[in-house]
């Protein structure tokens, strides 16, 4: 039988977030745990399985409407068929521009992201623990996450002309309110019972945030950051769009070259790499997402 003390500190530990030590199973729960299930290669098939079919089928579905429409001849002088627009995507990854533009645009979408993620996670913990402060700027963060992204594009092209920094600046100001807000809403929502006891532990400023509010945040903070990622990409192309860089052939100065020649092919193949790489991103923190669930007991 486990001590009163031990009872206490895996209680501890689960509210912080941290490994739980469990106790032995007895009876039914045994009898669960004892039915052998298959194999671990099984279980990783299983799993990869059920997480592609539908992605599958989505894309078959899409595949097949898209087909559909081109065979209906809607708009037949400028609509291209699948089988055009993949062909084109292979003709330009063949030549290797669209690998050194997917390259750039994602070097600037990590680098803006990172900045975002830092001035976010530094202004929301300041906001969400100091009063005056929050009542000075709390409204002021809600109301530039609302704000489009183009509406940074002329200041920042005023500040910084026309180059990488102007990109970098739009993208930074579309993702860290949503970074900020994310971690503001996580902090709010952690009981009082256990910053009362984080406090009673001796715990105070940067180790209460450390070991309490990051971790009792984070389902919410996740939730901010991949919304912040969602308002990173959108600035970062809507950046790419207008600012264009000489000598860096982005995803955005690809389109922009594309609408200009009114090659319709090539500009569906670009939105087409563009979606690919928004669903891988989104997959990652589908990823995270489960991985705190996990820890939470969730799952």
């Amino acid at each position: 039988m486990a001590s009163s003390d031990d009872r206490g500190v895996s209680i501890v530990r689960a509210s912080l977030g941290g490994p739980v030590a469990m106790p032995e199973l007895a009876g039914l729960d045994a009898l669960d745990l004892a039915v052998a299930g298959p194999g671990l290669t099984g279980r990783f098939a299983a799993r990869a399985w059920r997480a592609v079919w539908p992605k599958l089928a989505a894309i078959a579905l899409v595949l097949v409407i898209w087909e559909l429409l081109y065979l209906a001849h809607w708009k037949p002088h400028i609509f291209p068929g699948p089988v055009t627009t993949l062909a084109n995507l292979g003709d330009q990854a063949r030549t290797g521009l669209l690998w050194k533009a997917i390259g750039i645009t994602l070097m600037r979408a990590v680098t803006g992201y990172a900045i975002a993620l830092v001035i976010g996670t530094v202004v929301g913990a300041l906001v969400s623990r100091i009063a005056p402060l929050r009542a000075a700027v709390g409204s002021v963060i809600t109301g530039m996450q609302t704000m489009p992204s183009v509406v940074w594009v002329p200041f920042a092209i005023i500040l910084y002309g026309l180059n990488t920094s102007a990109i970098l600046f739009v993208v930074v100001m579309a993702a860290a309110p949503s970074v900020a807000n994310g971690l503001i809403a996580g902090v709010d929502y952690t009981p009082p019972q256990l910053v009362k006891a984080a406090r009673l532990m001796g715990l105070r400023r940067l180790a209460l945030y450390r070991h309490l509010f990051l971790p009792a945040s984070l389902p919410t903070f996740v939730t901010g950051l991949k919304q912040a990622w969602a308002f990173a990409w959108h600035g970062l192309l809507v950046g790419e769009l207008v600012v264009l860089v000489a000598n860096e052939p982005s995803l955005g100065v690809l389109l922009n070259a594309d609408q200009s020649q009114s090659d319709m092919p090539s500009t569906i193949a670009i939105m087409i790499v563009i979606l690919i790489l928004g669903i891988a991103v989104d997959a990652l923190f589908g990823m995270a997402n489960k991985s705190i669930r996990r820890r939470w007991g969730l799952t």
